[in-house]
């Protein structure tokens, strides 16, 4: 074996493919999901009764993500991690509607995946929650007569204090001067 430069790495690997020491055809279907689908740690083995108990309906928002105990009804690698919207449902699987960017645009792509590979989402939670707050808030208010503010604030900057110097003298901070060394 000899060390190759990059001049010579295309022409080698075209020649000699085998002394090359770079893979020829890496545009696998699973190429690059050593750890995307691997299973967590402890976590191998049967998949639990309870990813099978789970119902789903047209219009739930899910997560997709792979597990690769299961190979069929795999999604493809670039959904792993995504949110989408049921709209079909069968005895094994579901169809969800998934944005998927392709160069400069963003298609509303449908795809079939069985359902040890999805799970309800918990992004759209918070919101909810939110929304019955602030119904609550507003029935208070109307009740009381008042006005009451519905949107969320930042936080604001912190009040105004004093900072005890007992056991705590001020100290004077300065750059160290500069020293010419010759």
């Amino acid at each position: 074996m000899f060390v190759v430069d990059g001049a010579f790495r295309g022409l080698l690997k075209s020649i000699f493919p085998q002394l090359s020491g770079i893979m020829t055809n890496t545009r696998g279907k699973r190429r690059g999901t050593r750890y995307m689908f691997s299973r967590p740690f402890r976590k191998h083995g049967p998949i639990p009764l309870s990813t099978y108990m789970r119902i789903y309906k047209k219009g739930d928002i899910v997560d997709i993500k792979g597990t690769g105990t299961i190979q069929k009804g795999m999604p493809h690698k670039c959904y792993h991690g995504k949110t989408g919207r049921v709209y079909n449902v069968t005895q094994h699987a579901v169809g969800i509607i998934v944005n998927k960017q392709v160069k400069g645009k963003i298609l509303a792509k449908r795809i079939n995946v069985r359902i040890e590979h999805v799970k309800h989402s918990k992004s759209r939670d918070s919101f909810l929650q939110r929304v019955k707050e602030n119904e609550r808030k507003k029935l208070e208010a109307k009740q009381k007569g008042t006005w009451v503010e519905l949107k969320r604030q930042p936080a604001p900057p912190r009040e105004a204090h004093f900072v005890s110097t007992k056991k705590n003298e001020p100290q004077l901070l300065e750059p160290i001067p500069y020293e010419f060394m010759a």
